[in-house]
Parts: C-alpha cells; structure tokens; sequence
C-alpha cells in the first residue's frame, strides 16, 4: 500500500523508523527487531541507508523483512550522495523488482571526506524528479524544523523545500525536534510558501545519557530547558533516564495530536521495547 493512500485514509497514523546493519554485519538481530516493531501494528516502517546517512546493502534485506515478512508497509531510504545514475537506476529496479513502492528520497549526509556531493544527482529534488520518471512510487523528503544546519537561513531552507516539492515530494517527514512549537512555527511558514503535503512529525525518545550530544549535534536543534532539566537530573541513572525519555516523548506526541498533527513517526533506535512502551501510553489515543 502506498504511503500517500495510507496518510489519506486514516485519521493517526504512527510509523516507526528502523536502521540496517552495516553492509559486513549481515541481518545479524534485524529480524528480531522487525518483528518486534512489526508487532506493534504501525501504520509503516521505514528503512534507512544506515547511521550517519551512508549507503547500505542492507537497506533492500531489511525493507523486504518488513513488507514480505512481516506484513507491515515498507518506506525504503534512497540518498543520492555519491552514486551515479546507473547505480540509482538499479536500485529502483530492485525496489520495483520486490514489490516495494515507497520511498525516501534524500541527498543524503556528506561523509566527513566530503566537501560536496559528488554523485550524479546533486539534490534531493533531482533524485525526486527521477524516481517518477522511473516508476510508479509515493515518494517522501526530509524537512527540518529548525532549518537544514547548510541553508544560509531559514527562507531559504523553505525555498529549497518548496523546490523538492514541486519535483513530485509527495509528503514530508520532519528531523527530530524537542519542542513542538518549533514545529507549529514551521508548518505556519511551509504553507505560506505554499507547502501543502502532508507532514509526518519525528520524534527521538532520548533515553540514554549517551545519545545526548551525538542527538543534538546531527539535528542541530537547540537544547528545550524543559528536557536540558530532565538531562541533568537524570542523565547519571540509566533506568531514571530511560523512564523520562518515554515519558517526554509521550506528552509530545499528545500536544501534538491535540493540535491537530495526526501523522508520527518514531525514530526507534532499532528498539521495539522503547516503541512499545510509547505506544502503550497512548494505547487509547492511537486506536
């Protein structure tokens, strides 16, 4: 089922996101962990090209466990960083080849080596543009709330994506944020610049100590007092911080269903139990 169909059709919806093994690990627990995110009935799973945004060989294995396997609409990652039209062109014929429909399409995270891409399309709107030419896809993008850590300034970040959407960007799914008025404020600004896609909201559950500044330094979002209070004092017991981090992501998702964001998205971290646990405390608002 496409992605576009499923936003239209029900109310909420909740997806969760999923990163592969590296391409040397082989499916290793990714079975394990699809199908414990398969269990929890999320509306779709989406499937990234791997931490830091670099290509996967496993992306294709995982997202057939989803779908094939496990019975749950997949959204395959595709990021046009580096690889040449040949190799995106296989790709999508593989997709089309294992019955898979949705996509992801992004430019990708430069590799620290990289100063540009170098790949054969430049942005996420050229990779967009293709991917219609080639098949019959829903075809999702990125946006960022507090706007893209390159663009010059947030107009501009807007005017970029205004540029994805015109190339066929059917919906958006956001980068993580921590403040839902952050997300209030952009929406505001997407439809005045005429942005009208539906928008898919994503949220982190920080429940580890750890993850903290490698969190805030790939979003480039500001730290809320709210969660820097929850950081500082819980941050130093795991089973305290794992127990807030839940807690936080909670009362976000149902600020942001009761003002009218009915589409969420859970970066799972490649954990079910945190998902579930999410999902438990709104077991009677996602029915």
């Amino acid at each position: 089922m496409k992605i576009t169909d499923i936003l239209k059709e029900r109310e909420i919806t909740v997806s969760l996101e999923l990163f592969p093994p590296k391409p040397t690990a082989g499916l290793g627990n990714i079975q394990k962990v699809v199908r414990g995110c398969a269990e929890l009935k999320p509306s779709f799973m989406s499937v990234t090209c791997g931490a830091g945004g670099g290509g996967s060989a496993n992306t294709l294995e995982v997202v057939k466990e989803v779908q094939q396997v496990n019975g749950i609409p997949a959204l395959a990652h595709l990021v046009a960083v580096a690889l040449s039209r040949e190799e995106i062109s296989a790709m999508l014929n593989d997709l089309k080849a294992q019955g898979i429909n949705n996509i992801m399409a992004l430019r990708g995270d430069l590799p620290p080596n990289m100063t540009e891409n170098t790949g054969y399309y430049k942005y996420a709107s050229d990779l967009i543009a293709e991917i219609h030419k080639q098949g019959d896809f829903a075809v999702g993008g990125g946006c960022y709330p507090e706007g893209h850590q390159e663009a010059e300034t947030l107009h501009k970040d807007l005017e970029h994506l205004k540029i994805k959407v015109d190339a066929g960007c059917q919906f958006l799914t956001t980068q993580m944020f921590f403040d839902n008025n952050v997300l209030y404020n952009f929406m505001f600004r997407m439809l005045k610049h005429g942005i009208d896609v539906p928008v898919v909201a994503g949220i982190m559950p920080v429940t580890n100590a750890r993850q903290i500044d490698r969190i805030f330094k790939l979003s480039g979002a500001p730290v809320p007092p709210r969660f820097k209070a929850i950081v500082d004092r819980f941050s130093d017991n795991p089973k305290a911080m794992r127990q807030a981090g839940i807690a936080y992501a909670t009362e976000q998702i149902i600020d942001l269903i009761a003002n009218g964001i009915n589409n969420i998205h859970i970066y799972t971290m490649n954990k079910p139990e945190i998902a579930k646990s999410i999902m438990d405390n709104l077991s009677e608002i996602f029915v």
